[in-house]
């Protein structure tokens, strides 16, 4: 099956240095990225665990053109992933051959070690920590249905509807069939954690988008109106986009640029499923992108999700095994770029509100980029107070940094995660007179019943 020998060629990249799991996952030409980028951190994992039983079962040995990753995969598979898809195809015989060895040796090994689950048998350091507890995010695509009759569907296929939660008590203690409703974000979804829904009818449709909370915040504190105007500047893999068209109901511009062809192609396969009809995908670096240029002389709202260390995200480990802080080197390389970034996206001079957010746990590339902008801004723009209930504020490192919002699995249940929503202090309108700004307050209960 190509799942599998698509897994084996990305674990053999990770292996000899070639780069990180997402980044091979995306360069690989297997069509269902999340459902590969899923298999292979799952198996990277259970590596030691896999490579433990393998070795006992002498499966290599007697198995000459086996290649040890394909090996790894297929064995994850038969002992502690769903079982073979699409029937396993010409690996499922010779897996069949050496199953009772294998379960055999697994048990053997549970035995050896005092543990009865397999998720005991994972090294301290690779251990499920406040990471594995955070729920399954899944956003309603309001552009192909709406939450209500998402909720309906999953009711009829025998889930428990909770209604919206309250705390993040009610999140924390989802099991099994259940679900809720989120209580920020009225098209957000939220089952128990490690729910899998990939292969559900609904996302593969592309009514559901699977994305953590934190990343639904860009585009929604951004809340640019249906015939808008927006650029996307680091678009890819293009949640955050899909989330913009629907917010603007396609209604609109949305210009996405991305440097990287092959994730742009896998994010306009995304787009296509997810309905979006308003986006223009360019090949393109941001940083060149002319403010000039008289087709984003409208664009009034830039979302900005620049490269960054990805310190924050809920897979970091399994992305750079053993990584730990970046070095110095590499920190300032990247809040370089994203500097410049946030300060080029200040020069488009029909810009209203820009939102720039990282998943990054570095104040580096956080409270200090928005910081050093907002200094050569000479003024121009100030950071808008938003969702004020929020628990996790920015870092106390210079004034009015409390605006800025972070998350993190253990603060709000979400991968880790920055954001800071940017207005001009004045925005001149058509007829010579200026603009307010706004701000973007959490909605009051009715509110939010409103608009569910």
């Amino acid at each position: 099956m190509a799942l599998y020998a698509a897994a084996a060629a990305v674990l053999a990249g990770v292996e000899s240095r070639q780069g990180s799991i997402k980044g091979l996952v995306y360069a690989s030409s297997f069509q269902n990225v999340k459902q590969l980028y899923a298999l292979v951190c799952e198996t990277q994992r259970y590596s030691a665990v896999l490579d433990a039983v393998i070795a006992s079962a002498g499966l290599l040995r007697a198995e000459k053109k086996l290649r040890p990753h394909l090996a790894k995969v297929l064995v994850y598979e038969l002992l502690l992933g769903r079982g073979f898809r699409g029937g396993g195809g010409r690996w499922k015989p010779l897996l069949d051959r050496h199953q009772v060895r294998l379960k055999a040796e697994l048990a053997r090994l549970k035995v050896h070690r005092g543990v009865s689950r397999n998720e005991d048998l994972l090294k301290v350091g690779c251990k499920p920590g406040p990471a594995s507890q955070v729920p399954r995010f899944v956003r309603v695509n309001t552009l192909k249905t709406c939450s209500d009759n998402a909720i309906d569907y999953f009711k009829r296929q025998g889930f428990s509807y909770h209604g919206r939660a309250s705390s993040l008590e009610d999140l924390r203690a989802l099991k099994g069939k259940c679900f809720l409703l989120d209580p920020l974000l009225p098209e957000l979804l939220v089952f128990p954690a490690q729910t899998d829904l990939h292969e559900h009818p609904l996302y593969q449709a592309g009514h559901l988008i699977l994305q953590d909370k934190a990343s639904c915040l860009p585009a929604m504190l951004l809340a640019p109106p249906p015939g808008s105007h927006v650029i996307d500047a680091c678009a890819a893999p293009g949640n955050k986009t899909s989330h913009l068209a629907a917010l603007l109901k396609n209604q609109g511009k949305i210009f996405a640029f991305d440097l990287d062809a092959k994730r742009l192609a896998s994010m306009a396969t995304l787009l296509a499923r997810a309905g979006v009809s308003c986006c223009q995908l360019a090949e393109e670096d941001f940083l060149a992108v002319s403010p000039s240029d008289q087709r984003y002389r409208q664009v009034q709202y830039i979302l900005l999700d620049p490269s960054c260390s990805g310190s924050g995200m809920l897979t970091r480990h399994l992305e750079e095994p053993g990584a730990g802080t970046p070095n110095k080197e590499r920190l300032r390389a990247l809040a370089g770029f994203q500097q410049r970034a946030l300060c080029h996206a200040f020069t488009f001079p029909s810009l209203q509100r820009l939102v720039y957010s990282t998943c990054s746990l570095y104040q580096e590339e956080n409270e200090d980029v928005v910081w050093h902008a907002l200094q050569q801004s000479s003024g121009t723009f100030r950071l808008a107070p938003v969702l004020p209930s929020w628990p996790h504020r920015g870092l106390s490192t210079f004034p009015g940094a409390e605006h800025c919002l972070r998350a993190s699995p253990e603060t709000t249940l979400t991968g880790g995660f920055f954001i800071a929503v940017l207005e001009r202090v004045e925005v001149p309108s058509l007829t010579g007179r200026s603009i307010g700004t706004r701000t973007y307050t959490q909605p009051s209960p009715k509110e939010k019943e409103e608009a569910v």
